[in-house]
């Protein structure tokens, strides 16, 4: 069962931008911490950027300034804009939605490929 779904991914030159979507059930997206991870070729997952039901957000410093997480709770969807992309933001970006209640479950997306391109 398909709890979350990414799309947006895809292949940019360096210094452009990409904005990545994840649709969520609303029974989890409401009870939810949403953030994006991302998982570069020979790397472990790391964190990206998380929000909580509001519009407080945190961001790993490498992204600081150029990424922007953001949650429309009526569509149950959470979007990453990705702009002045770098070489080193290639990678599998991973939706994540963090329960702080119900059964506090965490869910996954399948993940879309972002590429930058010198």
């Amino acid at each position: 069962q398909v709890q979350l779904v990414e799309s947006g991914g895809g292949l940019v030159q360096a210094g452009g931008s990409l904005r990545l979507s994840c649709a969520g059930s609303r029974t989890i997206f409401s009870i939810s911490v949403m953030a994006w991870y991302r998982q570069a070729p020979g790397k472990q997952r790391e964190f990206v950027a998380s929000i909580m039901f509001g519009d407080s957000a945190n961001y790993i410093d490498s992204v600081k300034g150029r990424f922007t997480i953001s949650r429309d709770n009526a569509k149950n969807t959470v979007y990453l804009q990705m702009n002045s992309l770098k070489v080193e933001d290639t990678a599998v970006y991973y939706c994540n939605a963090r329960e702080v209640g119900g059964t506090y479950s965490t869910y996954w997306g399948q993940g879309t490929q972002v590429t930058v391109s010198l």
